[in-house]
């Protein structure tokens, strides 16, 4: 079994993360492929290991007690699965797996709360945790102001932000579940993008063709979480950019 190291990694919280903490870590890592709709975290069950993305793109879902689901978050490589435990929770109600396949790296949550207790990683992983909800605000700010194509306009951003180059890979029933409509709504939004010059669709693709076009139609609903996710994670002194794609 080869030793992972630090920088060959592409999930950016593990190359941030201080080399001491990696060395301990990596002895306990394991490089996982990631398919379509692998289940990363069950709801309401122990999570035993995290993930920290490397490719792919993970949907993070909640669900009512009547079986209505909606999308509160993506995970790609620029964090992890299961941050809860960060917070001495064993368990999430919320369901997390693969919407894009990928890889990662696989870590025991015993291992590491261990690094954990090293004040820089703990303080980066907390920060990590606070700019996840700071994204999980902004979606519920963006579903009671703003149009569906605008909602729609942010979370194509998302999955480029977190997926390499122009074309994402994402169904009807992956939209559906983000904007949280029905299926035959999707294509009607889809419809407004590309009349908009910002997007081709054709099945079981999006081709961004117009970043620019698409954070103008997205406004206000779009950029914040991130530039905070740069503030806090990208940039060591705490002072980024407040603007832009993640980094």
């Amino acid at each position: 079994m080869f030793m992972i190291t630090q920088s060959e990694v592409k999930n950016r919280l593990l190359r941030r993360m201080p080399p001491t903490a990696f060395m301990v870590l990596s002895r306990k890592m394991e490089r996982v492929d990631l398919t379509l709709k692998n289940v990363l975290v069950e709801a309401n069950q122990p999570t035993s290991h995290v993930c920290f993305i490397e490719s792919g793109l993970a949907s993070v879902v909640a669900e009512s007690s009547d079986a209505e689901t909606v999308e509160v978050g993506h995970v790609g490589r620029e964090g992890m699965t299961g941050y809860h435990v960060l917070l001495m929770t064993e368990t999430s109600m919320h369901r997390t797996f693969m919407q894009t396949a990928g890889s990662g790296i696989k870590v025991p949550v015993h291992a590491l709360r261990a690094v954990f207790a090293e004040q820089r990683v703990r303080d980066m992983l907390l920060r990590y945790v606070h700019c996840c909800e700071t994204q999980l605000a902004h979606s519920a700010l963006a579903n009671a102001r703003y149009s569906m194509h605008e909602r729609l306009a942010r979370w194509l951003l998302m999955c480029h932000d977190r997926l390499d180059g122009d074309d994402l890979p994402l169904t009807h029933e992956f939209l559906s579940l983000m904007l949280g409509v029905r299926r035959s709504g999707v294509t009607d939004q889809l419809h407004i993008l590309e009349g908009l010059h910002a997007i081709r669709a054709t099945r079981g693709n999006i081709r961004v063709v117009n970043r620019a076009k698409l954070e103008d139609i997205a406004g206000g609903c779009y950029g914040l979480p991130e530039a905070e996710y740069r503030r806090l994670i990208e940039t060591p002194d705490g002072a980024g950019e407040t603007s832009g794609q993640l980094g």
